[in-house]
Formats: structure tokens, sequence, C-alpha cells
């Protein structure tokens, strides 16, 4: 096999040699000089090494285009009834009964709080100052007490229940805050993600949503929240993103695509076609004399764009062959 190679690579040197005028090009002379364990490739002519292309690597940061399947989870129109109060509305029922008693548990628990504990604990020190000019009984007392400690407990099992419906409606994607702030237009999407995406995701950024309903449009989202919670089958978390369609032509249960760029941050890269596989290892090719190159062995992270993330093995500024790769490979390696 190694005969082979070497004959095939005096075919390609005297083809290159073709058409420069030199006073002895014997086989010999052209050969190139592989080094025993095979790392180190040098030609003696320089028309040969120019064969090879090579890249300066730099350190950059790279963005990956990211495509997830996404619904019309929920919109916001405004109130025929209450102008102080709009109407979401959700593709998903259970999740707009939830928001609905979500509502009224917040409206109890401030009546409870701020209305009828403070009647309680006024009523109970009046009872108290009663009792002390004699003007009132124990029961009388005790009465009072137990109302108050009832209204109490009732305020306790209102933010119980409260707490319920705010995870059902985070486990869906959507803040009940934000939902309460939302402006009349207001779409807001939902789409599931890798869990190994989060921290790539930028919150507050955009993103493009192409929906099945309107083909020839392009609608631009902010990236609102990243969900708490992961699925524990699917490791997938939840993305909500709000698109603005103040003329309500968007409707809830709608099927979109969002698009949206993974920022990877800062990192060594290569070209897809630097890279050569050898028994499960990974190796690029560096340049690092007029005629020379040496075999790297490379750990790799994701592919971002037909780039590779390289974590180690070449340094910021150097030359990898990224063009001529598989016959350093040959004589590497001896095949």
């Amino acid at each position: 096999m190694k005969g082979l190679v070497n004959a095939c690579w005096l075919v390609l040197l005297l083809t290159s040699c073709s058409g420069h005028k030199t006073e002895d090009v014997r086989p010999e002379n052209i050969m190139p000089s592989v080094s025993e364990d095979g790392i180190d490739i040098s030609f003696p002519i320089q028309s040969v090494s120019n064969n090879f292309v090579t890249e300066k690597i730099q350190l950059e940061t790279l963005k990956a285009d990211f495509t997830a399947p996404a619904k019309i989870s929920a919109t916001v129109i405004k109130s025929e009834e209450l102008s102080t109060q709009n109407i979401i509305l959700f593709e998903n029922p259970d999740l707009g009964s939830n928001y609905s008693l979500l509502s009224q548990h917040l409206i109890n628990i401030r009546q409870i709080q701020n209305v009828i504990i403070t009647q309680r604990k006024i009523e109970l020190e009046r009872i108290k100052d009663l009792k002390s000019h004699g003007a009132a009984t124990g029961k009388e007392l005790l009465e009072a007490q137990t109302a108050l400690s009832a209204e109490e407990s009732n305020l306790e099992n209102e933010r119980a229940a409260l707490i319920e419906h705010e995870t059902k409606l985070k486990s869906g994607g959507f803040e009940p805050e934000e939902l309460r702030r939302a402006p009349v237009g207001a779409t807001y999407v939902i789409c599931d993600i890798p869990e190994n995406l989060i921290n790539t995701i930028q919150v507050g950024g955009t993103c493009q949503l192409k929906f099945n309903a309107f083909q020839d449009e392009t609608f631009t989202g902010t990236i609102e929240e990243v969900t708490d919670m992961i699925d524990q089958q699917t490791r997938m978390v939840k993305l909500r993103v709000r698109v603005n369609s103040p003329n309500a032509k968007l409707k809830a249960g709608m099927f979109a695509a969002v698009s949206f760029g993974i920022n990877e941050g800062k990192h060594l890269s290569i070209n897809r076609n630097s890279l050569v596989t050898v028994q499960a290892k990974n190796y690029v090719f560096v340049k690092t004399g007029k005629n020379t190159f040496a075999r790297r062995e490379v750990f790799i992270g994701n592919e971002v764009n037909g780039r590779i993330i390289i974590f180690s093995g070449v340094n910021e500024g150097e030359e990898v062959v990224v063009k001529g790769v598989m016959q350093l490979k040959g004589l590497s390696f001896g095949y």
C-alpha cells in the first residue's frame, strides 16, 4: 500500500513540475519526506507545496441558525365591557381556565388581605379594649380572635391556589405577570428547544417567524423568556416569543416556524474540509514552513454553518490546510 501511495505521489509531483525548468528532476529529488511517525511532511519543491490551500485560524464569534416548530398559544384582544382590562385568548382551554382562576384568586387575596383582615384586626382591638374596661366578655374576645384566624387561613388557601394555577401557566410557557400587562395586539408564540441551547439563547433578542397562514410574509418577534421547567422525557424547554399583531391577523392556534441565531461565543474554528478522522481521532494539517506541514490531533466541538469549533490542537494565527487534505492524509498515515 505504501508503494502505491508513493507511486501516486510521484505522478502528481512530476505533473506539478512540468513547465518548470530544472537541471535535475529525478524522482528521488521530488518525493516528499515523511517522518517515521507520519507527523511531519516536507516537500523539496515549492511548486508542489503551493498546491495546498491553507487558511489562517482566528478567534471569532460563531452563530448558528436554528429553526423550531411553534404555535400561537395566546393572543390579547380588547375587552368591550371593561376598558381597564384586556382579554387573553388561549389556544389551550386549560391554560385559559388557569389564567381566569388565577385572576380571581388575586382579587380574593387583595380583598381578604386589604379589607377583611384589616376589619377583623380593628374589631379584635376594639373587643380587647372593651374587655379591659369590663364592657365585653371573654366569649366575644374568643369569637373575634377566631374570626381573624379564619380569614388568615382563607388568605393562605387563596395563596396556595394561586401558586397552583401560576405553576400550570409557567409550565405552559407563560409568565402571569407579563400576561396581565400585555397590550392589545400582543401575540404569544411557544416553541420547544433542546436544553443544551439554553445558554446560547439571548432573552430580549429578536427572531424571525413564518406562519403557515402567511407564507409570503416574515414576522419579527422578541424572545421574552426561556421557561424554568425542562421536560424530563424529551429534555426540551419552552421558549416564549412575542409578536405584535395590532390588526389581529394572527390567531391563537396558528402554526409557525421560529428561526433565530444561536450564539456559540468566541472560538477558534476550522473549515469542515480541513478535518480528517482516523480510528475515532480527529486531525488537521498545519503549515509549519514554506514547504513543510505537520499533522495535529485536535479536540472539536459543534459544527456551526460549515465551521467546526476547535478546543485544542491548533493555535490562533496558524495556517491549516483546507484543500489537499486527503493527499496529506495518505502521506501521513500511509493510505
